[in-house]
């Protein structure tokens, strides 16, 4: 998988803590790799990351916001390749903590990518944006990555303002510097996958109201979104490390990759509530909120360039998706199963022989 480029490599995962970056550490280390860890704490009770075991070599505890503190996690770990996931990640709560949101997100990439140029470190960097980032104008059509970034909101504004961030940082020290490695940003979203218990993220909401036996409240059931499953977007993230590590610097992959799923899987928020509960059983009510906070109608990803440059194509569609989400928290909390890193394993597994089948490039063997 993923031309054995990871085997005994030494990768810093910020942000290890959370719903994406607990699964890819996991995945990581699957492939070989010495996985590191930078976090200021677990982030949800309960999480995907407490039911992880003997995955990390080494975890650091730090605040991004902090530059000493991951200035000296990267002289520790000393990495080939930084995947950098630590953000405030939630649209609402931008609106209640707006500094945080902006330092955390914008201030936190910079002090990461200072620290490794200052360090003069040789490491390739990913740094996972979002789809927010983009300027939405209400466009049906994809977004491309040449299309406008901007956000109404902090949370988008700031997301933005990173991926700009990392782009300059390449192209005014890391691109003519040999001494240091490639930038690229990741954009993806409205990813769904067992383990996320993040509050005001449709998903876990629908989840906990289904644990309680209680109907899913739905603010915006005609939203439309780009689904895809964790391990989807993680194929596309490692699959571009992997161009990374195997380029001297180059613009053609030091540069922006959407990561999404096919356009069929671009579908309502009713549909998903709806095939969520085609596996578990419940209702589901409109609930919609008096003064809420503005949400976009739709919000699609082309992955046009992903496709063309890194050969990369999504594996599961949307009902693999949703199935594989809702079996993982079937597993957790109906059934009560006690090896939820065994049961998560074989999903990747699962993952990587149904990538195979659909001949995707990074999983021939």
């Amino acid at each position: 998988m993923f031309n054995n480029k990871y085997r005994g490599k030494r990768a810093l995962v910020t942000g290890h803590t959370g719903f994406k970056g607990a699964w890819l550490s996991l995945w990581l280390k699957e492939l070989g790799a010495k996985v590191f860890g930078f976090s200021n704490g677990v982030p949800t009770v309960p999480s995907f990351y407490e039911t992880l075991s003997a995955v990390f070599d080494k975890e650091f505890t730090g605040d991004i916001q902090n530059y000493e503190e991951i200035s000296d996690c990267l002289k520790k770990s000393n990495p080939d390749i930084v995947f950098h996931l630590a953000a405030q990640p939630l649209i609402r709560v931008s609106y209640d903590r707006p500094v945080l949101t902006a330092n955390t997100n914008i201030i936190g990439t910079i002090n990461l990518l200072e620290a490794v140029r200052s360090l003069n470190l040789k490491c390739d960097i990913v740094v996972i944006t979002s789809d927010k980032c983009y300027e939405n104008r209400g466009w049906e059509y994809g977004y491309r990555e040449n299309d406008s970034l901007g956000g109404n909101d902090i949370y988008s504004a700031s997301k933005a303002a990173a991926d700009i961030m990392a782009h300059a940082y390449y192209a005014s020290f890391f691109k003519n510097n040999s001494n240091l490695g490639n930038i690229a940003t990741a954009r993806a979203g409205n990813v769904i996958g067992g383990g996320d218990y993040a509050r005001d993220r449709l998903v876990p909401d629908c989840i906990r109201a289904l644990e309680k036996n209680e109907p899913i409240a739905v603010r915006n059931p005609s939203a439309t979104r780009p689904w895809q499953h964790i391990l989807d977007c993680s194929s596309g993230y490692l699959w571009l490390g992997t161009y990374l590590m195997n380029s001297k610097p180059d613009i053609t992959f030091a540069t922006a990759f959407n990561f999404g799923p096919y356009s069929k899987s671009n579908r309502t928020v009713r549909e998903l509530v709806e095939e969520i509960l085609r596996h578990w059983g419940g209702e589901w009510v409109h609930n919609k909120e008096i003064n809420a906070p503005a949400e976009a109608s739709f919000l699609h990803l082309s992955i046009d360039r992903a496709a063309q440059v890194l050969k990369w194509q999504p594996t599961w569609g949307f009902d693999e998706s949703v199935y594989h989400t809702v079996e993982w928290y079937r597993l957790r909390h109906l059934e009560k199963a006690e090896n939820m890193m065994e049961f998560s394993m074989n999903q990747i597994h699962q993952y990587c022989k149904d990538a195979q089948s659909s001949s995707a490039v990074w999983a021939e063997s």
